[in-house]
């Protein structure tokens, strides 16, 4: 399995038969000079939440792969309109995918939707624990800390994708927290350095994780565009 950052929190994550993109905000994404043409076959899209940041380019890339979106009920009403196949779910829902298994978790954030001059109601915005290939992935989304990742060290989760850009999410110091919550063998930071509200200091991470005797955990600061293997 591959697992590529695109910047902010969209990920590409590739396995040998399936291309699965999560917020997928690509085309206005100031990290990522990726185009959208130079996508592999998408087969499915992930979306956390309403926010543009984050539903980013889903409506043009499902469109153009026939792909099927993955996200919350309410956000799945808003994406008929446009003719593009879906898969609603909700908070603490699971569901057997053909590439694994996938559950929605609970993020404590927005999810409005703009639309023209009106912002449309994006249900409640999520994160996903994806179970492919015997490893599980924990995408927080946009999201505050929250006693709930506590419920997340059942889960032995393989590899965290966890905000740190602070001011709209959690920062460095509450990131650490929830790798204390969740305890997953591997972290990737996310969400920050794209604007100016969010920058951070992954680096930053690795003392802050021996601090609190967290040293096992393993930081993996993936730049924009670079892909690793899992």
């Amino acid at each position: 399995m591959k697992i590529k950052y695109l910047g902010h929190s969209a990920f590409l994550i590739s396995t040998k038969e399936t291309n699965i993109l999560i917020d997928p905000f690509i085309k206005d994404n100031p990290l990522c000079s990726l185009s959208l043409k130079e996508l592999p076959k998408i087969d499915y899209i992930l979306v956390t939440h309403g926010h543009s940041d984050h539903l980013g380019d889903t409506i043009s890339i499902a469109r153009e792969h026939s792909a099927n979106v993955i996200c919350n009920f309410e956000i799945s009403l808003y994406l008929q309109k446009y003719n593009i196949k879906c898969h609603p779910m909700h908070i603490g829902g699971r569901f057997d995918f053909p590439f694994g298994n996938v559950k929605m978790t609970i993020a404590i954030h927005g999810s409005g939707i703009i639309d023209g001059n009106h912002v449309v109601y994006g249900g409640n915005p999520c994160g996903f624990i994806l179970n492919i290939e015997d490893k599980k992935i924990y995408h927080a989304g946009d999201t505050g800390l929250t006693m709930e990742m506590k419920l997340l060290e059942r889960e032995n989760i393989d590899i965290a994708m966890l905000p740190i850009g602070g001011n709209f999410t959690m920062d460095l110091d509450d990131c650490v927290l929830a790798c204390d919550f969740i305890k997953p063998k591997t972290i990737i930071p996310m969400h920050y350095d794209t604007f100016d509200l969010i920058k951070s200091h992954p680096s930053d991470l690795t003392s802050k994780l021996e601090e609190i005797n967290l040293s096992s955990i393993k930081i993996d600061i993936l730049k924009p565009e670079e892909e690793k293997n899992y």
